[in-house]
């Protein structure tokens, strides 16, 4: 399918969306947050894709929303639509079955940075750089950074990088866990790309339920979450592919899962 604002191509089980507005260095717009839903969604339902990526290119990622939305709103109840439409944007890419890898390279600034966040994992090019930037324009973080953020990093560092609005380097992020790896520069995409190689292997629904039960999970107590861990283990006992990956490890062959 085309879009006019980002790109998509496959690479074996990999799916990978890129930013393509150049002219404005990949802000995210309304229109590009449609695009980017309905090319997750249909890449979380084709049984061919095993992990979904997304990038901006080699130069950088995203920097940002784009202003031009932002300042068409005129009103409390524009804003509080404006950025319903972010939540439900970082939603969808949370709750996709499979997994979803940010690839960075370059800078990703405030609302690029908060989508990143809500990608399972973050992989980074050295040279890149992170930052939310709301307070040097005199806002708040709107779609999910203040949350995300904490989640990731701890609260203290998340108010420091609040706080301060410059950008973090590449070391820095790796260090205090915005980032999973890093790479040399140029190169996140292709271990982006190498991670969901081994994701291929794995058991779809292990992966899946994986996803849900840590993402739910966080946002419950500690008795709840075990409860609904012990929920998901015990539905996936009952999968053919929970038989599947026992019998080839038994067997000493590799497993042949099916994602039923």
């Amino acid at each position: 399918m085309s879009y006019e604002n980002i790109k998509t191509t496959q690479d074996g089980a990999a799916f990978i969306i890129t930013f393509d507005r150049p002219e404005r260095r990949n802000a995210i717009s309304i229109a590009t947050m449609g695009e980017l839903t309905e090319a997750a969604r249909a890449a979380d339902a084709d049984p061919s894709v095993r992990g979904i990526i997304v990038t901006g290119g080699m130069e950088y990622f995203s920097a940002g929303a784009d202003l031009n939305d932002a300042l068409a709103i005129s009103s409390a109840a524009e804003g509080l639509a404006y950025f319903k439409r972010w939540h439900a944007l970082c939603d969808v890419f949370e709750n996709l079955s499979k997994p979803v890898i940010a690839a960075i390279e370059g800078f990703c600034m405030t609302g690029g940075c908060e989508f990143a966040m809500a990608c399972d994992l973050r992989v980074a090019g050295a040279g890149s750089s992170f930052a939310i930037t709301s307070s040097k324009i005199g806002t708040v973080a709107g779609a999910g950074g203040t949350q995300r953020l904490a989640r990731l990093v701890g609260p203290a560092k998340a108010l420091e990088i609040l706080f301060h609005g410059n950008p973090i380097d590449h070391e820095e992020a790796h260090r205090i866990g915005l980032i999973n790896r890093v790479t040399p520069k140029g190169g996140a995409l292709d271990e982006a790309k190498a991670m969901i190689r081994t994701y291929e292997e794995r058991a779809p629904l292990s992966l899946a339920f994986a996803k849900r039960v840590v993402h739910r999970g966080l946002q419950m107590d500690l008795a709840s979450a075990l409860e609904f861990e012990a929920f998901l283990v015990t539905t996936i006992y009952g999968t053919a592919d929970r038989k599947e990956g026992i019998s080839a490890f038994l067997e000493k062959r590799k497993a042949q899962f099916s994602g039923r």
